[in-house]
């Protein structure tokens, strides 16, 4: 993998994606199985908070995918843990998920400025559209009469609405989805929660591009991440607007580079097939499409998000070179067992990537 070298950009962000479902993000037996409990969360984001991490985010998840590992069966509720974690740490931002078809925008202004105030301006939103529907469904609230572009579109006016809640005394609105007649929401979040977003459809990306803060974005290698990369921020360019990009990683690490491999080979033996089906299925596959791409490498379906293995030089190298490379603003990392990953990440790799930087909070 080509890339520029040099070290890396200092100002580089880096957070971790919380286990907010048991079994947290490898569908597989054999890997550590992550409980769906604030206890477990809570230390993830106190170790993150303590090695100088930038920021933890939680999804929103309402239904999980069965198979052997009854695999994201359990989960947390976004808001309120975010809401919890705010009190228990003191420099990390947190950023919450909402569903803009769960939640309407004023009920979702009004949560977030109480997370804004509890954070102390650490507060951020991750809005997701909301695209699988027998999460929705199954609660009777998901819109077959609403497409694609539908649902974004409905984003687009909940996302005006939220932002004219958190600055102006009394909103009126009468739009296609939302009626509001003297709507207060006092008082205003000071500043506005940082806002989020994922997607790489066109329409995914113009959205971010006029709204977000951040974007997270995925790709099928790393030149279409560059391009995704570029393509948003190019496109907030275009409306005044600078937007950062994001994307995700699973870091398997240990004292080598073989000892990290075989660790991933491990944890891919045990893929639990099952669910990890049922996962495509929910993206909208056929059912054929998703048994083929499961059962051609199993060992890698297991893994949510693209990985990384080695020994901490060798991380923080590859690290090194997918944000550069794919110019990125920063990362969010998943790691099989938080507790103990994040120690031998704190201590090993950071100083690598961010050479000369010290954590200031108190190691727990």
């Amino acid at each position: 993998m080509a890339a520029p070298g040099g070290p890396p950009a200092a100002d580089t962000e880096y957070g971790i994606f919380l286990p907010i479902g048991n079994g947290g993000w490898i569908v597989s037996e054999t890997a550590p199985r992550p409980e769906a409990t604030y206890e477990y969360n809570k230390k993830a984001a106190v170790l993150a908070d303590a090695y100088g991490l930038d920021f933890v985010m939680s999804m929103g998840k309402w239904r999980g995918y069965d198979g052997a590992t009854d695999h994201w069966g359990r989960t947390l509720e976004s808001m309120t843990m975010m809401s919890g974690l705010a009190e228990a740490t003191e420099h990390v931002k947190v950023w919450a998920t909402v569903h803009t078809n769960l939640f309407n925008p004023a009920i979702a202004a009004k949560m977030y400025t109480t997370l804004q105030d509890i954070s102390g301006g650490r507060a951020g939103m991750n809005i997701v559209v909301g695209a699988y529907a027998d999460e929705f469904a199954q609660m009777g609230l998901w819109r077959e009469d609403l497409g694609h572009a539908d649902r974004y579109r409905y984003t687009e006016e909940w996302t005006s609405v939220l932002k004219r809640l958190w600055t102006e005394d009394s909103v009126t609105h009468h739009g296609e989805f939302f009626q509001l007649d003297d709507c207060r929401s006092r008082p205003h979040p000071a500043p506005a929660p940082t806002l989020i977003s994922a997607g790489r459809s066109d329409t995914g990306l113009d959205f971010q591009s006029r709204h977000c803060d951040g974007s997270f974005l995925t790709a099928q290698d790393l030149p279409g991440l560059r391009d995704a990369s570029r393509d948003v921020k190019e496109r907030a360019a275009k409306q005044d607007r600078s937007i950062k990009t994001y994307s995700m990683l699973t870091v398997v690490m240990a004292d080598t580079d073989a000892e990290a491999e075989e660790r991933r080979l491990a944890y891919g033996r045990g893929a639990d097939v099952d669910a990890i089906v049922n996962l495509k299925l929910s993206w909208g596959l056929p059912l054929d499409k998703a048994l083929s791409l499961t059962s051609e490498r199993p060992e890698d379906e297991a893994f949510q998000t693209p990985f990384v293995t080695g020994s901490p030089e060798t991380v923080a190298g590859r690290i090194r070179e997918i944000v550069e490379y794919a110019e990125l603003d920063g990362l969010m990392l998943i790691f099989p067992d938080y507790h103990a990953d994040m120690v031998e990440f704190g201590e090993k790799v950071l100083p690598i990537l961010r050479p000369g930087r010290e954590a200031d909070a108190e190691r727990s």
